[in-house]
């Protein structure tokens, strides 16, 4: 069973200084047919002005990926932990038993776009942890690279969820395919670009979900950024 999620569809919020998408219900906005799927919570498209960035703040049990597209965003947690991440740079940060950061655009004259990722920890009570890596444009091109994972293999970050995170970019004529062990759901996010998903025709921002399907098959598209994500049911 496929449900598409267009990209006009999504929550909106613009603070001024952040204008952000919603996939699913987040802060005062409600939809109670995308509250979350299976462990994946949050999907928030954010661009924050330059000289601006969210202040201090907390969360605990909840596995929190960044996915920058471009800009500077700068991270700093109470765990002392300090970075700067560029485009092709993935954080995780595993709240656990509490956590409290911040993320700011220091740049004056450049927003800075990511994607801000939840999901659901099968583990709640541990302690918080921190990590990044870096994901090449040779690494996804045409390919499907696994960036998270519950074991850190293949060199992605790891979450505490059994769920697996695959990045890809795909020019004309690029074509990929997933296969869905039994009884596993798949949401695609496009993030730019066009790209057909098991036959249906998506666009930067629009999504799938996928239910009770064997293979995810991405084909026929136009400079398009994506990211599956295959989840327990």
């Amino acid at each position: 069973m496929l449900q598409i999620r267009k990209s006009e569809a999504r929550g909106a919020a613009n603070h001024g200084w952040l204008d952000s998408k919603h996939s699913f219900s987040f802060g005062s906005y409600h939809d109670p047919d995308h509250v979350g799927f299976g462990p994946l919570l949050v999907i928030n498209e954010d661009r924050v002005q330059g000289s601006q960035g969210f202040g201090t703040h907390g969360h605990r049990d909840m596995e929190i990926i960044s996915y920058v597209l471009s800009g500077a965003l700068e991270h700093k947690d109470s765990m002392g932990t300090g970075s700067v991440l560029h485009y092709g740079d993935v954080q995780r940060m595993s709240a656990g038993t509490g956590v409290r950061h911040s993320e700011f655009n220091h740049n004056a004259d450049e927003k800075v776009h990511f994607l801000q990722i939840w999901i659901q920890p099968n583990q709640v009570g541990i302690p918080p942890s921190y990590e990044e890596k870096n994901f090449t444009v040779e690494s996804k091109l045409g390919n499907l690279r696994l960036i998270a994972s519950n074991d850190g293999r293949e060199g992605s970050v790891l979450i505490h969820q059994d769920a697996s995170i695959f990045a890809t970019i795909l020019r004309s004529g690029d074509a990929v395919e997933h296969k869905l062990a039994a009884g596993r759901i798949a949401y695609v996010h496009v993030i730019r670009g066009d790209v057909t998903v098991n036959g249906t025709a998506l666009k930067g921002g629009d999504a799938l979900k996928l239910t009770a399907e064997e293979l995810v098959t991405l084909g026929n598209a136009t400079d398009a950024e994506v990211l599956v994500f295959d989840l327990p049911n």
